[in-house]
């Protein structure tokens, strides 16, 4: 969707004079994410210059993020699978601070389902990568005949299942608690001018910030942390 709905708005096209496809259209999502990717960038350059080997000042907060995500994938996956940690830490990172966009009046990245399915079949690909790196392509695919044969298409499907799931249980966790603060700016504002007869939407200020701590801050870290549990538990289980 562009300007005309509640999708991503479209910020600019890049080379409109493309033969057959036209322009390239780039979306809030992308620029958003463009932003993100910058401050994780920017921070891990930043956060990780002149570490000591006595650990200080803010090289203790890092150490302990980075320590907490190392010990939460060798709980979820095993000991075994603790390389994995990295590309979890940054999954985390990247989508705590896109589930928070909301809180700066920016358009969640994860509130376009776009988004939510391209890291969904990261983890979909990473599932079935893995667990034919570890079992082979025929140790692999024998686990769809268990525990009988005649279950095998149930399999498949709860395999296509998948990233259909993550993906959408994301984005719509997101993009309602969007739609919920997007209706209730728009009520206040309409408060405000019936009843004290502003054009001002005075009443916008400071009356939503309740309901942006549950949408933004609690809902969004909490799906933060059950997408990346579940993409433990899926890629764990694949390679078991």
């Amino acid at each position: 969707m562009g300007d005309g709905g509640f999708g991503a708005k479209i910020m600019f096209t890049i080379s409109e004079d493309i033969p057959i496809i036209g322009g390239v259209p780039v979306t809030e999502t992308i620029t958003t994410t463009w932003i993100i990717m910058a401050i994780l960038i920017i921070g891990s350059i930043i956060f990780t210059r002149n570490l000591k080997r006595i650990p200080n000042g803010i090289q203790n907060i890092v150490e302990t993020v980075v320590g907490s995500v190392y010990n939460l994938t060798e709980t979820t996956m095993g000991s075994d699978k603790v390389g994995f940690a990295p590309y979890i830490g940054t999954l985390m990172m990247y989508l705590a601070l896109a589930n928070l966009a909301g809180l700066l009046g920016v358009r969640p990245p994860t509130a376009d389902l776009n988004m939510t399915l391209s890291l969904a079949l990261i983890t979909f690909f990473m599932i079935h990568f893995n667990g034919i790196r570890r079992k082979g392509v025929l140790g692999y695919l024998k686990g769809f005949t268990e525990p009988f044969f005649l279950l095998t298409p149930i399999n498949l499907i709860g395999e296509i299942a998948t990233p259909i799931s993550l993906s959408f249980r994301l984005f719509g966790n997101i993009v309602g608690g969007s739609i919920i603060m997007a209706l209730v700016y728009s009520a206040l504002a309409a408060f405000s001018s019936a009843l004290l007869g502003l054009d001002i939407p005075i009443l916008q200020v400071g009356v939503p910030a309740v309901l942006h701590v549950y949408f933004d801050v609690f809902s969004g870290l909490l799906q933060t942390f059950i997408f990346a549990m579940l993409t433990m538990v899926f890629v764990s289980g694949a390679m078991d």
